[in-house]
C-alpha cells in the first residue's frame, strides 16, 4: 500500500511538472513581446528596443509555480471562493443585499454635491454610468435573450450620429433628437436581427461583430453625410428648459441669480444620464417581468423547448434586438452632446468588447452586478493610469481570476421574475378530473 501511495505521488508530481512547464511555455509566448521588450522613440526619432529579461523570467516564474501549485495541491479541481468566506459574513452579505441597490442610488445622487469642485471625479462619474446604460441595454440582448452581439458599438455610434445630424441640420433640440435617436438605432437592431434569426453561438458572435465594423467603415468612407475620419464637431449642447448654459443674461445663471460657471452643464450632463441609466434599469425590470421577458429567459435556456412551447422565436428576438438597440442609441445621443465631437474612431470593436466584458463580469441577466462591473472596470483603469504598461496585465489577469472563481460574475443569482405570494388549494375532485383525462 505505501508503494501505490509513493507511485501515485511520484506521478501527481510529475503530471504537475509537466502541467507547470506547459504553463510557463505558454507565458514566454504570451509575454516575450509585451514584458521581455520595451519601446522607446530616441533622439532621433529612431525606435529604440531594450530587453527586460529579469521582468519575463519573474512572469514565467509565476506562472510556472502557480500552475505546478494548482495542480499538485488541488489536483486541478475548480476553486470555490464562496467555500472560504464565513458562513456569518454571507449571511450578512444575504441580509444587506436588498438594500445596495437603494445605497448606490442615494450615492449617485449625492456625486455632485460632494465632488462639486472636482471636474475630475465629476467626468469620471458620467463615463460611469455611460458605460452602466449600456450595459444594461447590452444585458437585455445578451443576459436576458442568450444572444451573443458583438457589435453593439454600432448602435451607439447610430445614436451619436442621429442626434448630431439631426441637431446640426434641422436644428433640432436634444429632447427631441434623443428619443428619434433611440428609434433609429432600435430600427437597426431589427435590420441586424432578420439575417441572424437562424444563428447561434459563434456564428451568430461572427454575423454581429461584422456588422459592426460595417457601420464602422460607413461612418469612415462617407464624408459627404458624417464628414468621414474627420468626424462632426460643433454639437449642440442640451440646454435646461430653454436656458443655455453659458454667462449670457438669458443663461441659466443668470436667470436663477446665481455666479456662473462652467460645472453647472457638467452637473446637469450627470443628472441627464443618471435619469437616463434609471429609466433604462426600469424598463428592463418591468419588461424581465412581463410575458417578452419570460420570453427572452425561455429562449436563453433552450431554443427548441421554447418553440415546442408555441413562443414565437422571431420575434422574441427581433424585440430583443430592438430594445437593446434603442438604449444603445440612447446613450450614444447623450455621449454627442456631451463630447461636441464625434468621429469613427470613438466607435471601435473595443468599445464592443469592452461592454461585453461589463455584462459577463457583473453577471449576466444581473443589473445590479452590471453597475458593480462597469464601476470597477473604469475606475480600475483610472486607478491604473500611472501604471499605464502594466494596466492591461493586471486588468486581463483579474478577469481570468474571476472567471476561475467566478464563472458565473460577481452578482450570479438573480429574483425570478415570476414566484407566487402565497400556495393556491386545488380541489382534490378537479384533480382526478384531470388525471382521467
Amino acid at each position: 500500500m505505501a508503494q501505490e501511495g509513493n507511485s501515485t505521488r511520484q506521478r501527481d508530481f510529475a503530471g504537475a511538472l509537466k502541467h507547470a512547464a506547459l504553463a510557463a511555455l505558454i507565458a514566454f509566448g504570451l509575454f516575450s513581446l509585451l514584458v521581455g521588450i520595451r519601446t522607446d522613440t530616441g533622439s532621433g526619432g529612431a525606435l529604440e528596443l531594450t530587453a527586460r529579461y529579469e521582468m519575463l523570467a519573474a512572469f514565467v516564474a509565476v506562472a510556472f509555480i502557480g500552475a505546478f501549485l494548482r495542480e499538485f495541491l488541488f489536483a486541478g479541481a475548480t476553486f470555490d471562493a464562496a467555500s472560504y468566506v464565513p458562513a456569518a459574513l454571507r449571511g450578512f452579505a444575504a441580509r444587506i443585499a436588498p438594500f445596495l441597490g437603494p445605497a448606490f442610488l442615494i450615492v449617485a445622487l449625492a456625486v455632485p454635491i460632494i465632488f462639486y469642485d472636482n471636474r475630475y471625479i465629476l467626468d469620471l462619474s458620467i463615463q460611469i454610468l455611460t458605460y452602466v446604460m449600456l450595459g444594461w441595454g447590452l444585458n437585455i440582448v445578451v443576459g436576458l435573450a442568450g444572444l451573443l452581439d458583438l457589435g453593439y458599438v454600432a448602435f451607439y455610434a447610430v445614436g451619436a450620429y442621429s442626434y448630431a445630424l439631426l441637431a446640426q441640420n434641422f436644428d433640432l433640440s436634444f429632447w427631441i433628437c434623443l428619443p428619434l435617436a433611440g428609434i433609429l438605432a432600435a430600427f437597426w437592431g431589427i435590420l441586424l436581427g432578420f439575417p441572424v434569426l437562424r444563428l447561434r453561438g459563434d456564428y451568430l458572435a461572427i454575423v454581429t461583430l461584422a456588422f459592426g465594423e460595417i457601420i464602422r467603415l460607413v461612418l469612415l468612407n462617407w464624408q459627404s453625410l458624417t464628414g468621414g475620419p474627420n468626424g462632426i464637431s460643433s454639437i449642440p449642447r442640451p440646454s435646461f428648459f430653454g436656458l443655455p448654459f453659458n454667462s449670457d443674461e438669458g443663461g441659466f445663471a443668470h436667470t436663477f441669480g446665481l455666479e456662473f460657471s462652467p460645472t453647472h452643464r457638467v452637473v446637469f450632463l450627470y443628472y441627464v444620464i443618471l435619469v437616463l441609466a434609471l429609466i433604462t434599469n426600469a424598463v428592463t425590470i418591468r419588461l424581465r417581468r412581463l410575458p417578452i421577458g419570460r420570453a427572452w429567459e425561455a429562449l436563453r435556456e433552450d431554443e427548441i423547448a421554447c418553440r415546442s412551447l408555441g413562443i414565437n422565436t422571431t420575434n422574441t428576438k427581433l424585440t430583443a434586438f430592438a430594445i437593446g438597440a434603442m438604449f444603445g442609441g440612447f446613450a450614444g445621443s447623450f455621449f454627442a452632446t456631451r463630447q461636441g465631437f464625434i468621429s469613427p474612431e470613438s466607435f471601435v470593436f473595443q468599445e464592443s468588447a469592452l461592454v461585453l466584458a461589463i455584462v459577463v463580469l457583473g453577471g449576466m441577466g444581473s443589473q445590479i452586478g452590471v453597475a458593480i462591473a462597469a464601476t470597477v472596470m473604469l475606475g480600475g483603469f483610472e486607478f491604473f493610469r500611472e501604471f499605464q504598461q502594466y494596466r492591461m496585465v493586471v486588468f486581463g489577469l483579474a478577469m481570468v481570476a474571476i472567471m476561475i472563481w467566478r464563472p458565473r460574475g460577481l452578482i450570479s443569482t438573480r429574483v425570478p421574475s415570476v414566484f407566487l405570494t402565497k400556495e393556491k388549494p386545488v380541489d382534490i375532485a378537479l384533480a382526478r378530473e384531470e388525471g382521467r383525462g
